[in-house]
């Protein structure tokens, strides 16, 4: 293998752990986010339940979502239906490839990081990308969402009937729209930074 293949495999897996990165921040930054949602769009009057018991749901969702020894899906205050437990757990899925991903790409990227040199004009043109996916969700995040979830799930598991899993209406438009926005805040970051990033 020669040496700009070497590179390109670099400059891919860099890549890799950037986008992986900033879906793992995302995900843990999470919480914050929908502390602040809950009292700032009152899903705790929503749920019928204190802030803290919601609080105290979200945390179940999350540590199911995250925790790759733990299949047993479980809330203590809302019923779910089959289809629902089958989309988190689909998730979970998802979840457990991006850390898989994180952590194989991370390893790489730091065992390489002085031998290898990268292609930083490929991170401008993801950033690029990024703005021109980050430009359709500000227009249009309905579809936006939609398409998201069509390409990464091959059911419809994904559209929750309220009346069978009312998690949905504790998890507003908005709080997926602050997750994708801080998404594309720190993966614009990271592109842009490493694009500009001297050699």
């Amino acid at each position: 293998m020669s040496n700009s293949q070497k590179d390109g495999i670099y400059t891919i897996g860099l890549a890799l752990f950037f986008f992986t990165l900033a879906i793992t921040v995302t995900i843990f930054a999470s919480y914050p986010i929908f502390h602040f949602d809950i009292g700032h769009y009152f899903l705790d009057q929503e749920a019928n339940m204190s802030s803290s018991r919601l609080m105290h749901n979200y945390n179940q969702m999350m540590y199911y979502l995250i925790n790759p020894f733990d299949w047993h899906w479980h809330l203590d205050d809302f019923r779910s239906s089959l289809s629902g437990r089958t989309h988190f757990e689909d998730c979970k899925k998802l979840f457990m490839l991006n850390f898989a991903v994180l952590i194989i790409s991370g390893i790489y990227v730091w065992l390489n990081r002085k031998k290898r040199a990268y292609y930083n004009k490929v991170f401008l043109y993801i950033a690029i990308v990024g703005v021109i996916l980050a430009a359709l969700m500000v227009v249009d995040f309905d579809d936006f969402f939609v398409i998201f979830h069509k390409i990464l799930f091959r059911n419809n598991d994904w559209l929750f009937d309220a009346s069978l899993d009312p998690i949905i209406d504790v998890l507003p438009e908005e709080f997926f729209t602050q997750c994708f926005v801080l998404f594309f805040v720190l993966f614009e970051g990271l592109n842009i930074y490493k694009y500009f990033q001297k050699k």
